[in-house]
């Protein structure tokens, strides 16, 4: 087996299969295992890289699961290979089975040839550690997981041996006369590390023996300037003799720059490299007069000075590299888009100083003031003057007219290897005149729109920075040892200002030039979002108006489409949410579809919004910050009132939707639906489409209802919203936030002054306690709402909490009053002539029945069984064939009982009702106990603990745990049993668990 943590965590087993790590705990508790091979991990430690400082009060049990299922994926000899030993874990790797292990070997092999100036052995010892290395260890895995495990040492370490490699073998390719090609990749690992002495040594050798001596000279001036600078130092005796070297004028050869042409007249050369003369093909096509003077008189070198530090972006660097490598047929284009801030103009000023040698006869930058504050955009007209005068063509000869300009641009770097870099775009129609036509050339743009409509560029988004380089970015700029290693108000502060690098250096600025402000004070500054951007300027520098540019251009653009954009943003400030589907946003907005998708198009050519999926749109953290101030300052309390209500009614709607795919046609379903909003939504196609869209927006939908059910433009709305959601949650199995948006319902429902619509979320808090194990707190309830349901003479209402109490009565044991409340339910079911009630009562009786007499509450299940088959009702089915697989374990039939509850749970697949996947998931438990078959009931409590902890279910997770402690001491694993039986009591304690009495006793 093989185990890899130089790159993202990988295990092969020996064959070479890869086996799969999908789980990111599953991976956070192997990393922090491969970390400690061959030692013990204490279980404090695995919980810490499993949950950092917030592990839930069943971590024990569930590191227990995870350490199970990493077994399972080690294979056949996982239980011998990761076993338990006191106190926590401990894993076994073998010799050659550790990536990390065996690279250490080789550079240590590598030191032991280097010091024996052995430089054939280093080279070979060098490829075999090269070949290890897939990347940054530990790649992939959260930020946080990785500073639990305090694996930053490690990963340090392990890069600081790389390099130290890559040094050993390029002193070894010197010292071998081998520096043919090295030039390109010495000059990025001195870009990168830009203090790193022994690079540059290196780079100014082969510069210097390529007959580079000017680059090689000006290698050294820019090390020395930064060593001085930020260190007040000189460069050290190796650089100093590498300089002499350098500097000595001797016979070693002079090679001309790669893609110079070395004629002195003015002729393209034979390689086509050069410029165009007269009568070549280029000039020809552009109809203009092109002297052969006018050919390019310099080497432009406009390149502003690179970013420094510049981090991240590995991606996108290599690809934009591939992209802008010369080509036959055509230029290279390039296109970088992103919201202001991103870090479009740093990353193309990077890349394309590593660009520089392949593209010898120049660089150009141009800003095209695309978004510039108080500076119009630049005309094609006007970029063209400004790039052929910089080529060297007098501006008496530049054309007034585009297309001639355009036309003598193409000629002039015909045959050329030139790299232009057009920063700030506005668009296409901008940049389209500047590109020129043939190979050898190479255009990078960079704007906020996508330029989607310019033809054959390679279009690259460019997305936040990853929390990582965004910590890097602050500790670097902000100066040494302003921001501690790992620390957690720096991730913060990484997470305030979105990750956006131009943020990220504005707090950086003002950590550096504030010495006594604190990362934990400026976090806590941020941390309240109103004025979070005043915080974010500093100097020339400012998200505000960064942001304000496109917008103040939408508010005074005269196009419709523009200034319905800067309506809709405003609007989504009022309402204020992470996501906006485009029939929301129509809303919001008060119009139609077709203007709704051309406003939110705008905005995402402008960057104020992202289309994370079809139909779907995400502003930025920093740009939610910004359209709350804009509808603020430019929409009056009315309207963002209006706007607010308009939103809990779309998502009401929305609601009411999932209701007609998760509740069956049925009187109760026209029930729960009235008074839902009368302009209504997009229907759902299936349940499975309407639990996706609750599991995606239920705590949206959580926060606006504890945001607007206290106001008094929103109420009505926000306890109409909580009504149509409550199917979605019962079935779902979310209990708290059903208890929680319940109490929020009924508390606005009773200032309201709406007694039907406070007894129904009354019902629902009820359902909420029952299905978390509160039966005495749900009686409470039920029976003040069948009091109040009989005064407002709603017999439908009535008959519904008649049956839930009857049920609630029977697993309090108090059977003949239960029989009572089943009865009246029954009876108002047949009056309703709701077939439906009529079957559920019918199941609730056969529990009943099954204290006395089990094979009679068959007989009753089996009727509701019937009904649900005749109504085509998939729950009534379900629940009726899990009833009866209760009975025949009453009766001592386990085989029987495993049928009836497989039946159940083949139709089910854990999405319809979560109530009666739980509770057939425990009988399956039981009946299999029952038969001995305990490697299955282990494998069925583990499946239900998953689903449970997935859902926040305390209560259902404390009777799974109950179950697999009697399994878990069936299979011999006392320890483990008990461990499960004290979580089991710590989760059921406060509830009216049955089991409760009994878990007292085992723990």
């Amino acid at each position: 087996m093989r185990f890899g943590l130089l790159g993202p965590l990988t295990v092969h087993d020996g064959a070479g299969g890869a086996r799969p790590l999908s789980s990111a705990k599953g991976q956070a508790l192997l990393a922090a295992l491969l970390l400690r091979a061959n030692r013990v991990v204490p279980v404090d430690v695995l919980k810490e890289a499993l949950w950092g400082g917030h592990a839930p009060a069943s971590a024990n049990a569930s590191l227990y699961n995870h350490v199970t299922r990493l077994r399972r994926t080690l294979g056949a000899d996982g239980d011998g290979r990761l076993s338990s030993v006191a106190p926590g874990y401990l894993l076994r790797v073998g010799p050659g089975e550790l990536d990390s292990t065996e690279f250490t070997a080789a550079v240590r092999r590598a030191r032991e040839a280097y010091a024996r100036a052995d430089w054939t052995a280093v080279l070979g010892e060098a490829a075999t550690a090269s070949a290890l290395w897939r990347g940054r260890p530990l790649d992939g895995l959260p930020a946080e997981v990785s500073d639990a495990l305090d694996a930053q040492p490690f990963v340090q370490q392990l890069e600081e041996e790389r390099l130290q490699l890559l040094e050993w073998r390029y002193e070894a390719e010197l010292r071998l006369g081998r520096h043919d090609g090295l030039a390109p990749e010495l000059c990025r690992l001195a870009t990168e590390h830009p203090l790193r002495e022994e690079f540059h040594r290196q780079l100014m050798l082969v510069l210097r023996r390529s007959g580079r001596q000017a680059e090689a000279l000006a290698v050294f001036q820019a090390l020395r300037r930064r060593l001085v600078d930020e260190l007040g130092v000189e460069p050290g005796a190796a650089v100093q003799e590498a300089l002499q070297e350098v500097l000595r004028e001797d016979d070693a050869p002079q090679e001309a720059p790669r893609g110079i042409p070395e004629q002195a007249d003015g002729d393209a050369a034979e390689d086509g490299v050069g410029s165009a003369a007269v009568g070549t093909p280029a000039e020809a096509e552009t109809r203009a007069e092109t002297p052969a003077d006018l050919k390019p008189a310099r080497r432009p070198a406009q390149l502003p000075p690179p970013p420094d530090p510049f981090l991240g972006r590995d991606e996108q660097v290599a690809a934009l590299h591939e992209a802008l490598a010369p080509r036959a047929g055509r230029a290279a284009t390039a296109v970088l888009s992103g919201m202001a801030g991103v870090g479009k103009s740093a990353l193309a000023v990077h890349v394309a100083h590593g660009l520089r040698e392949q593209y010898p006869d120049g660089q150009l930058f141009l800003n095209l003031h695309g978004a510039n504050p108080g500076v119009a955009p630049m005309s094609a007209l006007q970029a063209l003057e400004v790039l052929l005068r910089d080529l060297g063509v007098p501006a008496g000869r530049v054309p007034d007219e585009v297309h001639a300009a355009s036309a003598l641009l193409r000629s002039t770097l015909a045959g050329a290897r030139t790299l232009l870099v057009l920063d700030d775009a506005a668009g296409a129609a901008q940049v389209r005149p500047l590109l020129p036509a043939g190979p050898g050339c190479a255009v990078l743009v960079t704007s906020r729109s996508p330029l989607a409509a310019l033809d054959g560029a390679v279009h690259l988004p460019l997305a936040r920075l990853a929390e990582r380089d965004s910590v890097d970015l602050i500790s670097r700029v902000s100066g040494h040892g302003r921001v501690p290693a790992g620390s957690p108000a720096a991730r913060r502060l990484a997470e305030l200002c979105g990750q956006l690098p131009l943020a990220l250096r504005v707090v950086a600025a003002r950590l550096a030039a504030r010495r006594a402000l604190t990362v934990e004070a400026l976090v806590e500054l941020l941390d309240g979002q109103d004025g979070r951007l005043d915080h974010l300027e500093y100097d020339d520098l400012s998200v505000r108006r960064s942001l304000a540019v496109a917008y103040d251009a939408l508010v005074a653009s005269e196009r419709p489409a523009d200034r319905d954009a800067a309506l809709a943003l405003r609007r989504m400030g009022a309402l204020d949410l992470p996501e906006y589907e485009t029939e929301l946003a129509a809303r919001l907005m008060d119009a139609g579809t077709r203007r709704t998708c051309a406003a939110l198009d705008r905005l995402v050519d402008v960057a104020l919004l992202e289309e994370v999926a079809f139909g779907r749109y995400a502003p930025h953290d920093l740009v939610r910050d910004f359209a709350r101030e804009l509808a603020a300052q430019h929409e009056d309390a009315a309207e963002r009132e209006a706007a607010a209500r308009r939103g809990l009614e779309w998502f009401a709607a929305r609601a009411a939707q999932s209701v007609r795919v998760l509740l069956p046609p049925s009187p109760f379903q026209a029930l729960r639906l009235a008074g839902e909003p009368k302009e209504a939504a997009a229907p759902f196609a299936d349940a499975e489409q309407a639990f996706r869209w609750g599991d995606r927006e239920l705590a949206v939908m959580s926060g606006l209802v504890a945001r607007h059910v206290g106001t008094e433009y929103g109420r009505e709305a926000a306890v109409t919203l909580v009504r149509m959601l409550a199917p979605y949650l019962q079935r779902r199995g979310r209990t708290q936030e059903l208890a929680n948006l319940s109490d929020l319902a009924r508390a606005g429902a009773r200032e309201s002054g709406d007694a039907g619509a406070e007894v129904v979320a009354m019902s629902d808090l009820a359902s909420a306690y029952y299905m978390s194990g509160r039966y005495e707190k749900a009686l409470v309830l039920i029976d003040d709402a069948i009091a109040r349901w009989r005064l407002l003479g709603d017999d439908e209402w009535l008959q519904r909490v008649l049956s839930n109490r009857g049920l609630l009565l029977y697993v309090l044991g108090r059977a003949e009053e239960s029989a009572a409340a089943q009865e009246e339910a029954l009876a108002y079911a047949h009056r309703l002539g709701d077939d439906h009630a009529v079957a559920i009562c019918l199941s609730h009786l056969g529990n009943l029945y099954e204290l006395t007499d089990a094979r009679k509450a068959i007989e009753y299940h089996r009727r509701s069984l019937e009904t649900g088959v005749r109504l085509d009702s998939a729950r009534l089915q379900q629940t009726a064939r899990c009833n009866i697989g209760c009975a025949y374990l009453t009766l001592g039939e386990p085989e029987a009982a495993v049928g009836q509850f497989e039946e159940a749970l083949r139709s089910l697949e854990d999405s319809t009702d979560w109530h009666t996947v739980s509770e057939s998931r425990l009988g399956l438990i039981r009946a299999l106990r029952t038969l001995a078959r305990a490697e299955r009931a282990a494998q069925e409590c583990e499946t239900l603990l998953d689903l449970a902890e997935l859902r926040g279910d305390a209560y259902t997770a404390g009777k799974a745990r109950y179950e697999y402690g009697h399994v878990l001491r069936t299979l011999g694993r006392a320890a483990e049993s008990d461990e499960q039986w004290r979580l089991s009591l710590a989760a059921l304690d406060g509830t009216d668990a049955d089991v409760l009495p009994e878990l007292r006793t085992l723990v």
